[in-house]
């Protein structure tokens, strides 16, 4: 059983030390959580992030995580999904989550009529060589943390202030701008249904 929170808006540091704190105290037996969040407005860089990504510095606060990946944003309207699983349980891989996840957002995109696809030299999710989804996971005793985020509804002008996930260049987009209207917890209905359904022995 995997147990669902919608928590709103909510802080990303604080957050995230509860993801941290709740994978620290998990047993064999604790529940998956999966979490629906959005973050006010905030760059994070992942383990291995350079700080160089960040173009320009805003009044943005940049916040140095333990996540895989390189820097990207937050705001408000855009869905961000934390994933706690117990992988060994689930008797799958980092790679297959990945996966797991970058096929939920093209099965919700696919939903609501975007066609997307995921690169497998740069994780996440594209929409005409544009990145709409992102993935950054960490692994500790066999569980996972952190998940994925998907642009819905949102100011877009952050992205510009840095190299989104380490490539130069990336142009960002999302459901928006792509002329689909829908509230970010009715899109989190879509894309929790796919990942649990695909989680499901």
């Amino acid at each position: 059983m995997t147990i669902i929170k919608n928590l709103g808006l909510q802080d990303y540091e604080s957050t995230w030390r509860e993801m941290q704190q709740f994978t620290l105290n998990r047993s064999a037996e604790t529940p998956d959580e999966i979490w629906i969040v959005e973050h006010p407005p905030v760059f994070t860089l992942g383990l291995n992030g350079k700080r160089e990504h960040i173009l320009n510095l805003t009044d943005i606060p940049v916040i140095k995580s333990d996540r895989g990946g390189q820097v990207t944003y937050h705001g408000p309207g855009q869905l961000v999904i934390y994933t706690l699983l117990d992988i060994k349980r689930l008797k799958i891989n980092i790679r297959q989550l990945v996966t797991l996840l970058e096929q939920a957002m093209i099965a919700t995109l696919a939903y609501y009529g975007i066609m997307a696809v995921s690169r497998a030299e740069a994780p996440g999710v594209y929409v005409q060589g544009k990145k709409i989804g992102s993935i950054g996971l960490r692994i500790k005793n066999n569980s996972s943390y952190h998940g994925l985020s998907l642009n819905n509804r949102m100011d877009l002008r952050p992205f510009t202030h840095i190299n989104p996930c380490g490539y130069s260049g990336l142009e960002v987009t999302q459901l928006a701008d792509l002329g689909v209207t829908v509230t970010t917890p009715e899109l989190a209905t879509q894309v929790v249904h796919a990942i649990t359904t695909a989680l499901q022995p």
